[in-house]
């Protein structure tokens, strides 16, 4: 059982932090909770959180082949992977995701296009990939000492964190979808830029204390 927390917490908070920031894809998910129902809204978030999924696997199979290079650099890894996620954090507290909302779809829909739009939507920004490093990197998902058993629980707990999150997206804006304001969302952004902001700095801390301390 050795590992299996850390990994299944790293999993977890990789997955909603991936899925949390307030851009289009969320603001699509919110819009079809409000015009459509929860159930095509979750089915829009599944498709996300596979998109998700694809690119952290993506990341990893990149990442397995310079594992003697992450135990050798760990700390200078912790320190970039924490500078990404400053900026990233920076650039999403200025952000207004207000811009990315669209007029309501009214055409005919299933889950399957629901899921499918999800999915491509996400997947159209592979810009992602860098967030992910960072977040990897800040984490430690990918160690030498993980067997393979690790990392099938730990992609399959980054799935989970990313359908959590949208289960609750939907739910919180299905109960409240008489008094909610979408305009408010920069809430949301905040908040998450302020935790990741927080943890980038602690993460660069601890990488520096660790140079000083060679």
């Amino acid at each position: 059982m050795e590992y299996f927390g850390q990994i299944i917490t790293s999993g977890l908070l990789i997955g909603i932090f991936i899925s949390a920031p307030m851009g289009p894809i969320g603001m699509l998910v919110i819009q079809r909770t409000l015009n459509k129902g929860r159930h095509a809204a979750f089915f829009t978030g599944i498709g996300a959180a596979l998109s998700d999924l694809t690119y952290c696997l993506l990341t990893g199979l990149g990442m397995s082949f310079i594992t003697d290079f992450i135990l050798a650099k760990e700390l200078l890894l912790q320190i970039i992977g924490s500078i990404v996620l400053i900026a990233f954090a920076i650039y999403l507290f200025r952000k207004n995701p207000t811009l990315a909302l669209k007029k309501p779809d009214n055409s005919p829909n299933t889950f399957f296009k629901d899921f499918g739009t999800g999915f491509l939507f996400t997947f159209a920004n592979p810009l992602i990939l860098f967030f992910i490093i960072g977040l990897f990197a800040r984490f430690n998902f990918l160690l030498p000492e993980f067997r393979y058993y690790h990392y099938i629980l730990g992609y399959a707990s980054i799935f989970g964190g990313a359908l959590l999150w949208w289960w609750l997206i939907t739910f919180f804006v299905n109960k409240v979808r008489a008094h909610f304001n979408v305009r408010s969302l920069w809430i949301f952004n905040r908040i998450i830029s302020g935790i990741l902001l927080i943890m980038a700095l602690v993460g660069l801390y601890k990488g520096f204390a660790g140079y000083v301390n060679l």
